[in-house]
């Protein structure tokens, strides 16, 4: 089934933590906020989960963890996201809860999710990789940080 993403998203959680999408062309943005890098990281994966699928459609059965390390914010969340991508087709699962740390330029995530059910989770559309398109990470003037970015499908 082919229906476009949906850009309903849930209330800000704690922290002011939110997800959201946001238009390019025939690709999505993806956008993360939180009150640490570790929660917009979190809320940016949420939000690429969110293009396949509904999150809250995704039960916690099983976990994987992920480590990335990179030279600056903005490339760590590149190889995030295209490990949590690339994590899914190979195992052909859908995650729709994270939990994400960030210590210097390493991140050390556990991405919890199960096997794709075609029925239950009608995935709209497969995310083929997060690009560089739009890519920042940084500190907004309220104080909460921004992980955003431009993901090809």
């Amino acid at each position: 089934m082919t229906r476009p993403p949906s850009d309903v998203r849930p209330p800000a959680g704690p922290g002011g933590s939110s997800w959201e999408h946001f238009p390019h062309g025939a690709d999505v943005g993806v956008r993360g906020r939180g009150a640490t890098r570790a929660a917009a990281f979190a809320q940016a994966a949420l939000a690429l989960a969110a293009v396949t699928t509904d999150p809250a459609r995704v039960r916690p059965h099983g976990s994987i963890e992920i480590t990335c390390e990179a030279p600056d914010d903005d490339l760590l969340l590149l190889d995030w996201l295209n490990a949590l991508i690339y994590e899914a087709a190979t195992r052909h699962w859908v995650f729709g809860a994270f939990e994400v740390g960030i210590t210097g330029g390493r991140l050390r995530a556990r991405a919890f999710g199960e096997p794709i059910d075609l029925a239950r989770h009608e995935p709209a559309v497969e995310v083929k990789g997060a690009t560089p398109t739009g890519l920042r990470v940084a500190r907004e003037a309220d104080g909460r940080w921004v992980a955003e970015c431009i993901v090809d499908v």
